[in-house]
């Protein structure tokens, strides 16, 4: 029976590491499991975690901080004071340690199952057509052209909002719905977006993530889309889409920010029309003005974006961030920086070896996507 107690959970763990070398070696064998089994998998495990009302992932891994908290106090202890230590005590850390033990073997597996293996799938415009359906170098002419487009949707839709006497978008139908809604209208295009989706869940503590500048975020061990509940209101429509689109296996973060795009362009609803438009419009006038160089001129002769545009870009309003930053128990440039390497370094372990500069590559399925349409 002991034996059978340790050799299991290393069993999972042999399991997930199995998988994973497969995964990187037959990306047949990804593609097979993202696109018939995945959404099985996830779509059952998500409805189970869909019943809880909050977040089951974040306080899971709050959970998981303070039992490897647990396991390593108690493992000093249990170190500099086995001598003194009365043998019950022993017997709880030893069944303890065994009991994280388990939990790792799991998690591992479910890590695998929906992370890791997720990113070494085959990417969106080799499994679906895109656009014209054909890659091409694309230059400075059709950059400025969608780049062009985006500004004056995003300058046009600006001026429609009502406002308050801050200039704050004033808004009060329901997101979740209309986001669940057209991601599943985006299933007519990409097969693997149909079904049903889960609500998306507002961080409990927001102003954690929000100094770490996160606006959305997909827990793997728990099947759930989150969203940063102190955001300005823009970000929130495409940051729900965004994460819906990891529950359909799309794991790659310009993959689903180009989901999160189409998903908002493509509603009825002007507030996530807008919020789609904001969300790529940094990303496209940076490369733009690469493309540009040093010539102010050429730049200055295209369309500018609107100053309430630009204020509407804004992470969080600046009362949002007083009191972010009056409740914060770290100082905001330290939960950064550990976040942001945290994240450039899982995402280089999953393959993206340019890490959180990846999010930028929307531009490149952006360009294929409407090749066709503006070009």
């Amino acid at each position: 029976m002991k034996k059978t107690k340790f050799w299991l959970p290393a069993a999972f763990i042999l399991c997930a590491v199995i998988l994973n070398i497969t995964g990187r070696a037959c990306r047949p064998f990804t593609d097979f499991y993202v696109t018939y089994i995945f959404p099985i998998w996830g779509a059952a495990y998500g409805k189970v975690t869909g019943l809880v009302p909050f977040s089951v992932g974040e306080w899971m891994l709050y959970l998981a901080v303070v039992m490897l908290f647990v396991l390593v106090l108690g493992g000093a202890v249990y170190v500099i004071s086995r001598k003194k230590l009365p043998d019950k005590w022993k017997c709880i850390y030893r069944k303890y340690s065994l009991f994280v033990y388990w939990i790792f073997g799991i998690v591992c597996v479910i890590m695998t199952l929906n992370c890791f293996l997720l990113y070494q799938s085959s990417p969106i415009n080799e499994r679906y057509q895109i656009g014209a359906g054909q890659k091409r170098e694309y230059g400075i002419s059709e950059i400025a052209l969608v780049r062009d487009y985006v500004v004056e949707q995003a300058n046009a839709l600006s001026v429609t909002f009502d406002r308050d006497e801050k200039g704050y978008l004033i808004y009060t139908s329901p997101l979740k719905e209309e986001a669940k809604a057209q991601m599943r209208k985006l299933g007519e295009k990409f097969d693997v977006l149909s079904g049903d989706y889960p609500d998306p869940k507002g961080l409990a503590m927001s102003g954690f993530y929000s100094q770490q500048y996160i606006m959305g975020y997909y827990f793997p061990f728990s099947m759930e889309a989150n969203y940063n509940r102190q955001m300005y209101l823009t970000n929130i429509p495409v940051t729900m889409c965004h994460e819906l689109s990891h529950l359909k296996g799309f794991i790659r973060e310009d993959e689903a920010n180009f989901i999160g795009y189409l998903a908002c362009v493509d509603s009825d609803d002007s507030l996530f029309r807008y919020s789609g438009y904001l969300s790529v419009l940094g990303y496209l006038d940076r490369d733009f003005f690469r493309a540009v160089g040093e010539d102010s001129e050429v730049y200055l002769a295209h369309p500018l974006i609107s100053d309430l545009v630009m204020e509407d870009k804004k992470f969080l309003t600046q009362e949002t961030w007083e009191k972010v930053e009056e409740k914060a128990v770290l100082k905001t440039e330290t939960v950064k920086q550990a976040a942001d390497a945290f994240l450039d370094t899982t995402l280089t372990l999953n393959g993206v070896e340019d890490g959180r500069i990846s999010y930028s590559r929307v531009v490149d399925l952006l360009l294929q996507y409407y090749d066709g349409i503006l070009y």
